[in-house]
């Protein structure tokens, strides 16, 4: 596929700015906070409908004004399409494709691929395991763009459930009010002693639910394990595919020297492939945890909860790993993306890369751009050109970036 225009209208500090891509490979280059990554940010728009650096519409929106647009024509080797994505303050987005507004916004996805590779990536070895789980998510809508529906379904049992924990909670607060003189059934020392008799530091056990609530948190119980199923399947098949190219990239990249291992660790046990069965051990381990959600108020069973775990040489990359091993095991991950996306929609995705070669050194510098040459359309910010030798030069588009303005130096 080929991004071959891009029109940013009052998107970040970019207020009317056209862009014709003519070469497979485009460096923007600028001081910081010229708006390089912007345009980055743009382009990962119009493939996810998400940025990876807010949740807010109202942060992609130029400042003082109430609307922003993004439209893009794409090559793809299906045929040609006309991508827009507006953004308002003050209502909801919508998106468009040859000019027909879509209904789903579901529908959007799946039509511009891309991977993104940015400095903050590397902060996925050594960052939280919710940083895996969104990195995991954002793959698989690339691969699989009704999972976005799924998740977003997950999501929402998910907060429904942990507000029905809450009710419970606060019904036991109230049948543990005390009365005019009583406090949780013990006498009040004398008045101005300031301390209460047999005072006992255990919290009170949790009163079972009215049956009413009994029965509906089983109901939301039965729709997290389905609908958590679908999630916990789906991460586990897209890493079954992933594990084996980033084992062979990462052999590589390291000059043969080290073993890399990614792990599925769902939060629900996996033994095998059957919905069925992981819905009962789903429910089983709700059951479990039943009296610690009680005191937390909390869902503590599913995949908002799971972990992927990377090792070099049988040693957690996390705890163990020096950053040198970090940047390769990130690296090694984002060349198997590309290769996976490109296996699965048969045809090399976008490559986005948003200040990540200053991040690395010259070895993987290299084995970088060695591996993207002109099989991927990319997009690289800079602060400097020192990074590129003169057939990569040469053979890219180059523009400065200035205050939200792209100037075509070649």
């Amino acid at each position: 596929m080929y991004l071959k225009t891009l029109h940013l209208r009052q998107f970040r500090n970019y207020l009317d700015q056209q862009v014709a891509f003519g070469a497979p490979k485009t460096i923007l280059v600028g001081n910081n906070a010229q708006g390089k990554s912007n345009l980055l940010e743009s382009v990962e728009l119009l493939s996810t409908l998400r940025s990876h650096r807010t949740s807010r519409d109202r942060d992609l929106i130029y400042t003082g004004a109430s609307i922003a647009q993004v439209t893009a024509q794409l090559e793809r080797d299906i045929g040609a399409s006309d991508l827009s994505c507006t953004l308002r303050l003050n209502s909801r987005r919508t998106v468009a494709v040859n000019g027909e507004t879509l209904r789903r916004q579901l529908d959007f996805l799946g039509i511009l691929n891309m991977v993104q590779f940015s400095s903050l990536d590397l902060d996925l070895v050594r960052g939280g395991p919710e940083q895996r789980r969104n990195w995991l998510d954002s793959l698989l809508i690339q691969l699989e763009p009704v999972y976005a529906h799924i998740l977003q379904q997950y999501n929402q049992v998910l907060r429904q459930r942990n507000a029905l924990l809450r009710k419970g909670q606060e019904s036991d607060v109230r049948r543990q009010e005390p009365d005019a003189n009583v406090t949780g059934g013990q006498a009040l020392a004398p008045e101005g002693t300031g301390i209460s008799q047999n005072l006992s530091l255990d919290p009170p056990h949790p009163t079972p639910y009215p049956p009413h609530s009994a029965d509906e948190l089983a109901l939301w119980d039965a729709q997290l394990a389905a609908t958590g199923t679908r999630v916990i399947r789906r991460r586990a098949r897209v890493l079954h595919r992933l594990a084996p190219l980033a084992q062979r990239w990462h052999h590589e990249i390291s000059g043969s020297t080290e073993m890399l291992d990614v792990c599925y660790r769902p939060n629900v046990p996996l033994e095998q492939d059957d919905p069925s069965i992981i819905q009962q051990a789903f429910l089983e381990k709700i059951r479990e945890r039943s009296i610690a959600e009680r005191y937390q108020t909390t869902t503590l069973v599913g995949p908002h909860r799971d972990e992927v775990e990377f090792t070099i040489n049988q040693t957690s990359a996390r705890q163990y790993g020096s950053q040198g091993q970090q940047r390769t095991l990130v690296l090694a991950l984002k060349l198997a993306e590309l290769k996976l996306i490109e296996e699965v929609i048969g045809e090399p995705p976008l490559l986005l890369l948003d200040d990540v070669l200053a991040e690395l050194d010259l070895d993987r510098q290299n084995q970088l751009l060695e591996t993207i040459q002109d099989r991927y359309q990319t997009l690289i910010t800079t602060t400097h050109l020192g990074s590129f030798d003169a057939q990569w030069l040469y053979s890219s588009q180059i523009f400065a970036v200035k205050q939200g303005q792209l100037t075509l130096e070649r």
